[in-house]
Formats: structure tokens, C-alpha cells, sequence
């Protein structure tokens, strides 16, 4: 079974696993074809996070595969800007997709490396029809970035983005994943790739270097979980949010979501309250781990989670929480995709630019934009993710992994910025306290809060801002702002979700893919 978020996508994958691939190399012939078919969430010139769930060892494995800042800018630089760019050259950092794709292959892979990328070398050539909501996203990117050298000549139609229904090609595209097919993931960080990119980002300002992109090197690293109502749930450690989801589960724990009714007053609010204590936590705490000490058992502990738990008071929204004191015991568009075999191998991946279509800095000649995570980094001294040279920037893209018992239970993600780990506590609480179906669990309506709880600045309001997706009924809503909650109306901001569910007891797998995405989940 494969889910995606493109019907070719999925199309793709189903072949690779109908020809006796493992799900990895299904999952990066997926990938590879998302890189084309969506450009506004995936590409080459990102980064990329997953967990493969071996069905023979019954154990989990982890991919950290993002790229760290330039070696050679430094934070002085970036304090004379006031802020980092979200554009241009300054926001951009090593991409590791490629790198992550090798490490995957090379533990996992049985099909040849150049065959996974014939589908989308195939499609890049012959084109291919924009589907409806990455044609709404395409345009929104290209008037924000066709200013940049290249960007319109590889990703518009005679200056427009392409309409759905229209047939898109990326010549450029096609050529650099034939020299991958052919040369491997060294040309793109010491060969011909890598140098056609660092003389780019040199012409326009940027810092890139070819030492940087040859010194990369993605890792492997032990996913962390924490029990829910009799589930492990399990994600990937800092640099990357996924603890987050672990932080607010562990808090909701203490609460009786069923007793209170699914989309509730009591069931929102509760949602809102975990979310702002553990997000106060991942402000402060979580970074680069080869940087900062971060107290992730103590984060992520029953006893920690029961103390703030403490801290929510059903009746009132909190207008101001602060991290908690553990040694005491944004938008961003994405890619995501579940892929499972017939002898019961899992991929939970997710692949991003950040940002839709990236930093808006396009090599000439190569078809993909570089990722933009470096505007991620605090400009701040005494914070544990400021900018450093080598560093690898607080992340938000995160793959999700649940298992019962020794045996896997669903492989799922849901994409969108600061909207991954309240998705990932929503749809686990839908399916586990509120009994959905793998799908209804991921189409139900969301409530998501957005921004620093204490922000600052003329326009910010105290205790941040609570969207609620349409289908929630109005006098919830107005429960909410009676307890203190601001509200607000955002329309096309709830994620996008894939999910794969193993049933043991019947040995069938379940995919779901939800509406808000032109995703697909198929299976034979």
C-alpha cells in the first residue's frame, strides 16, 4: 500500500512494490516524483526525515537527514539584516534529501538507485497535469519568487504558473536526476551538481561553499516515544518538533477527551492549553543537539507531563505560559508519505523546502529550488537554537510512528509548519479516544492555535490565535472566546494527511489520505 500526495506519486510506488521493491525504494521513486508533480512542498534542494519500521526485526529506524548552515556565514552577518531573510541567499543551508535518500537506499534498497528514478526522469521529460491544489499553491509561489534569477524560466509557462490540467515538464529537472541515476549522491554534493549550485548562491550573494555540501552527512538516529492509551507513539529527536507531539500527549493523558465529547468546548480547549505548554517548551529548549543540551528524557517524562497538566484551567485560557523547568524532575509547506510491503516494512517519510517552493534561489540548469530552514535560526546569543556556523536549524518537518505491543500499528504524518505536532495529537486522540477509522481520523476538522503565547509587537495578541476548521458548531466556538481564546478565521491552513494502518488481528493494511491534499492512497 502507498499513500502520497499525488496520485502519480502513488502510481509510482505501487509499481516499484509490484516489482518486488522494498517499501523504501518505493517510498524514494515517490519522493523523487513529488519533487516534480509538487514542487510547492518537495524538491531536491530540501531536507528530509523518516522512520522505516523493519517487519522482520520488529524495530523502528530513524533518518535525520537535514544540512546545516554555511560555514562561512556567521551571525554577525545575519544580525546586520535585523532578521534572517525568509528569501534569498541567506536563508538557504546544505540540502540533505539526496543524502537521505542514499542512506535509506543503502541499508534498505533492493532495486537499483537509477531505476527508482526513472519514473519522475519520465515524467519530468514528457510532462505531466498540475493537479488542483498544487496549481493554487504554484501560483501563490510564483508571485512571490519569480524575481529571482531562474526561477520563472524553470517554473512558469510563458510567465504564468501552471494551471490544473496543464501539462508540465522540467527538462532541467530530468537531466539532474539522470546524472544522480548515474553518478549517485556524490555528484550532488562533490561533482557537477554541487558545483553548478555553489557558483550560484556566489554570483547572488550567498555562502555556500563546496566544502560545505561535501562534509554533509545525514544520520541515523533512535526515534523517541511515549505510551497513549495503550500505544507507543514514536518520533524523531531535536533538531527536529516531534517531541512536541510526545509533551502534549503525555498532558492529555491526564484528561478524560471521550467523557468530554469529540469537538467539545472542553475537547478544544484542553487541545489549545497542551499545545501552548509544550510549543513554550520547544521555543526554548529545542535545537541541534550537537550544540545545546537538551533535557529530552526529562521533556518527554509521565512525571514532567503530570506537573503541567496541573498548570490548564478548563475555564479560562491561558493567557501567558512559560517553559517548564524539566531538570527540576511556522508556514511551512510539506511533503509526506506512508509506503508499506508485503512483508510488513513501513516508511513514515516526510520531505520539505520549507516555505512552499523554498528560498526562491534556482541553480540555472538544474529544475529545483534550494530549501529556505536556515531562516529558522535565532539571532539571539543566549538561545540554544542561534545561528552558528555547521548548525543544524530547529526543524518542523516530522514523521509519525505508532506500534501496539511488538507489532506495527500506523505509519502516518501530517504536513504543515507548526501544524505537524498538534495534527499528529489530533488524529492519534481521534482514532484513540474517539474511535475513527484511519480516514475519518484525518478528515474530521481541526482546530489549530498559532503564534508565541507571549509574542510581542503592535499586532500580537496575548495567549496567541485559535483557527477551527469549518464543521465544528458555533456555539463551541463561542465557548472558546467566552474562556478566552482569540479567535480567527483561516481558511486552507489545517495540514494536509497520509496514514497507513496494519491490523494484526486481520493482517490487512489501511491507507487513508485525506481532502484537503490531491493525495491518493491505493493498494493491491
Amino acid at each position: 500500500m502507498a499513500a502520497t500526495s499525488q496520485p502519480l506519486a502513488t502510481s509510482t510506488a505501487l509499481q516499484v512494490l509490484r516489482s518486488g521493491g522494498h517499501a523504501v525504494d518505493a517510498a524514494l521513486a515517490a519522493n523523487a516524483v513529488l519533487c516534480l508533480v509538487e514542487p510547492t512542498g518537495a524538491g531536491l534542494g530540501g531536507d528530509l526525515f523518516a522512520m522505516v519500521w523493519d517487519g522482520t526485526e520488529k524495530k523502528l529506524y530513524g533518518v535525520n537527514g537535514s544540512g546545516r548552515s554555511p560555514r562561512s556565514l556567521t551571525l554577525d552577518r545575519l544580525q546586520q539584516e535585523g532578521s534572517i531573510p525568509p528569501r534569498g541567499p541567506l536563508s538557504v543551508s546544505v540540502p540533505g534529501c539526496v543524502d537521505g535518500w542514499s542512506l535509506l537506499h543503502e541499508r534498505f534498497g533492493r532495486v537499483p538507485f537509477a531505476d527508482l528514478l526513472a519514473p519522475a526522469i519520465d515524467y519530468a521529460k514528457e510532462g505531466f497535469p498540475v493537479s488542483d491544489v498544487i496549481a493554487h499553491e504554484w501560483e501563490r509561489n510564483v508571485q512571490t519568487l519569480s524575481a529571482f534569477p531562474t526561477f520563472a524560466e524553470t517554473f512558469t509557462l510563458s510567465g504564468h504558473a501552471p494551471r490544473a490540467g496543464e501539462i508540465f515538464s522540467n527538462p532541467s529537472l530530468a537531466r539532474t536526476l539522470e546524472i544522480l541515476a548515474q553518478e549517485g549522491r556524490d555528484a550532488f554534493y562533490e561533482g557537477q551538481l554541487a558545483e553548478q549550485m555553489v557558483t550560484h548562491m556566489q554570483k547572488n550573494g550567498g555562502f555556500l561553499s563546496m566544502a560545505d555540501l561535501s562534509e554533509h552527512r545525514g544520520e541515523w538516529v533512535t526515534p523517541l516515544s511515549t505510551s497513549y492509551r495503550g500505544v507507543n507513539v514514536w518520533e524523531l529527536p531535536p533538531n527536529g518538533q516531534g517531541i512536541a507531539a510526545l509533551q502534549m500527549l503525555n498532558v492529555l493523558e491526564h484528561f478524560d477527551l471521550e467523557g468530554m465529547g469529540w469537538a467539545s468546548a472542553d475537547h478544544l480547549h484542553v487541545l489549545i492549553e497542551a499545545k501552548k505548554l509544550a510549543f513554550e517548551d520547544r521555543a526554548k529548549f529545542y535545537a541541534d543537539p550537537e550544540f545545546a543540551q537538551i533535557p529530552i528524557d526529562q521533556l518527554t517524562s509521565k512525571e514532567y507531563a503530570a506537573e503541567r497538566a496541573q498548570a490548564i484551567d478548563m475555564g479560562r485560557a491561558r493567557r501567558c505560559p512559560t517553559p517548564g523547568d524539566p531538570a527540576a524532575l511556522e508556514a511551512g509547506d510539506t511533503v509526506y508519505l506512508s509506503v508499506a510491503d508485503k512483508e510488513g516494512n513501513m516508511v513514515s517519510l516526510i520531505q520539505s523546502n520549507y516555505r512552499g517552493m523554498g528560498s526562491g534561489v534556482t541553480p540555472p540548469g538544474l529544475g529545483f529550488v534550494l530549501q529556505n530552514r536556515g531562516e529558522l535560526f535565532s539571532l539571539d546569543p543566549s538561545h540554544a537554537n542561534v545561528f552558528a556556523p555547521g548548525k543544524r536549524p530547529f526543524h518542523t518537518i516530522m514523521p509519525g510512528f505508532s506500534t501496539c505491543g511488538s507489532e506495527a500499528w500506523l505509519c502516518f504524518g501530517v504536513m504543515g509548519g507548526a501544524t505537524q505536532p498538534q495534527g499528529h495529537v489530533q488524529v492519534l486522540t481521534n482514532q484513540l479516544d474517539f474511535r475513527m477509522n484511519v480516514q475519518e481520523a484525518g478528515d474530521a476538522p481541526r482546530v489549530i492555535h498559532r503564534g508565541s503565547s507571549c509574542p510581542t509587537g503592535e499586532a500580537a495578541l496575548e495567549g496567541g490565535r485559535v483557527s477551527i476548521e469549518s464543521g465544528v458548531p458555533t456555539r463551541v466556538s463561542e465557548s472558546l472566546v467566552r474562556r478566552g481564546h482569540h479567535l480567527d478565521d483561516a481558511s486552507g491552513q489545517y495540514g494536509g494527511y497520509q496514514a497507513i494502518e496494519w491490523d494484526s488481528a486481520c493482517t490487512t493494511y489501511c491507507g487513508a489520505s485525506e481532502s484537503r491534499k490531491d493525495g491518493h492512497a491505493a493498494g493491491y
